[in-house]
């Protein structure tokens, strides 16, 4: 059975359910949070977003147009290239 684990945004305090083999992206879509759309392929920097606290792995490139590795090591990824290992909290960017 495939970990699930629960993703907060900071801003608003919604909390959502995300699988571990999910990317944390689809699940805020699948939860309805109002977040912009793009490519959902790691290459256009719309899910740019900052995370907190947790555990995650990256599945899929991003974009270095968009991430730098610095950034990436601080936290800052897009959404639609990470899955959840662990509880997380993200918070927007912008």
């Amino acid at each position: 059975m495939e970990e699930r684990y629960s993703v907060t945004v900071k801003e608003t305090g919604g909390i959502f359910p995300c699988g571990g083999g999910e990317a944390v992206f689809r699940a805020m879509i699948r939860a309805g949070d109002p977040v912009r759309c793009g490519c959902c392929g790691g290459g256009c920097g719309i899910c740019k977003m900052r995370i907190l606290e947790g555990r995650w792995e990256k599945f899929k490139n991003m974009s270095r147009a968009h991430v730098s590795e610095e950034e990436e090591k601080k936290g800052i990824v897009l959404l639609c290239c990470v899955q959840p290992r662990s509880n997380l909290v993200v918070a927007r960017i912008n």
